[in-house]
């Protein structure tokens, strides 16, 4: 079953200060040293920045929400220079930074976003139906209110694993027709009232429609699949790819990609102008999951792993987004729909 590190983890013991998941094998996976410059592509509250910093790298740390990068201007000033915040998306982190000597990603939404109620990540809280990382564009709410059943049950179905996909969507088509849904706690409650909860069940009954309308707002399996891409033009001979993930989709993404990089076939299949394919990454290791210490501490970080490679000396390949295998899902709304 795919996990998430949204409010899944809310229901075994309330909510958890924001902690860097498996830091010290991150650590270990970049071998930061000074003098050499760090990307990390997903800033939130700087843990992996910190950490980074410390060791005496430079760090170019990348952030879609402003207000990420706004809480961020005293870390700017305490590193003398060492660090520079970019507000914008991780998938565009090689034009950010130019040539890198590691890179770092932790996917997903962060504990700070789920904690603000007016974000509406969170049905925690009552707050707008947003979701937004960037706070522009497209909006949960607009998702909720204006998509087709049929659209919302694959949205459901396929980025929440949702089983009861088309039960909901449908109630949602006939509520919305009397009252838009604009806030957290009414589409929640009303799933839960449509489907029930089972007392034995760990999580609400509205987690993975909240998951899946996330990861489609804010567009996360595209942006990773580009991400990695950029990753591999930014990285320079030697240069180390970390990538923290949190559920199945996305790790799937994560494996392919390096199992593809990490490979030297004679043709592809993607590719088949192509006679031979040169390895544009080493594999270090499989996954690497949490330990139980860090998941008693951390229960964000019970379906965390990481992934490594090392980029090789070879050019970067073209962006062949047909082996990641990405799901097809209803074009997002432009914005004279909205």
């Amino acid at each position: 079953m795919m996990a998430d590190h949204g409010e899944d983890h809310i229901a075994v013991g309330g909510p958890v200060r924001h902690i860097p998941v498996l830091l010290n094998e991150v650590l270990e996976a970049l071998s930061p040293m000074s003098g050499e410059v760090i990307v990390d592509g997903t800033f939130g509250a700087g843990g992996y920045t910190g950490a980074i910093l410390e060791r005496g790298a430079s760090v170019v740390a990348i952030d879609r929400d402003p207000d990420a990068i706004a809480a961020g201007a005293s870390m700017v000033e305490a590193y003398g220079g060492r660090l520079r915040l970019v507000h914008g998306a991780f998938s565009q982190l090689d034009e950010a930074v130019g040539a890198a000597d590691g890179v770092v990603l932790d996917i997903g939404v962060s504990s700070m976003q789920l904690d603000e109620a007016e974000r509406g990540f969170s049905f925690r809280f009552d707050g707008p139906l947003d979701m937004r990382m960037a706070q522009s564009g497209t909006s949960a709410a607009d998702v909720v209110n204006r998509f087709e059943p049929e659209d919302l049950t694959r949205i459901f179905g396929i980025l929440g694993e949702e089983r009861h996909a088309g039960r909901i969507a449908r109630m949602i088509e006939k509520r919305r027709a009397t009252k838009p849904f604009m806030r957290t706690l009414e589409l929640a409650d009303a799933i839960e009232t449509h489907i029930g909860r089972n007392p034995k069940d760990k999580i609400h009954p509205a987690t993975r429609v909240f998951q899946a309308l996330r990861i489609y707002v804010n567009d996360e399996l595209g942006e990773l699949a580009r991400a990695l891409f950029a990753a591999e033009r930014a990285l320079k001979p030697g240069g180390r790819l970390a990538v923290v993930t949190f559920h199945s989709l996305e790790d799937r993404i994560v494996k392919r990609f390096i199992a593809d990089r990490s490979s030297n076939p004679a043709g592809s299949r993607y590719l088949p102008e192509i006679a031979a394919l040169a390895k544009t990454f080493e594999k270090r290791g499989g996954a690497l999951g949490a330990g139980d210490a860090e998941i008693s501490a951390n229960p964000r970080a019970r379906s965390a792993k990481l992934r490594a490679a090392v980029r090789t000396s070879e050019p970067p390949r073209g962006a062949d987004f047909g082996l990641f295998g990405l799901p097809r899902l209803p074009e997002i709304l432009r914005s004279e729909e909205r």
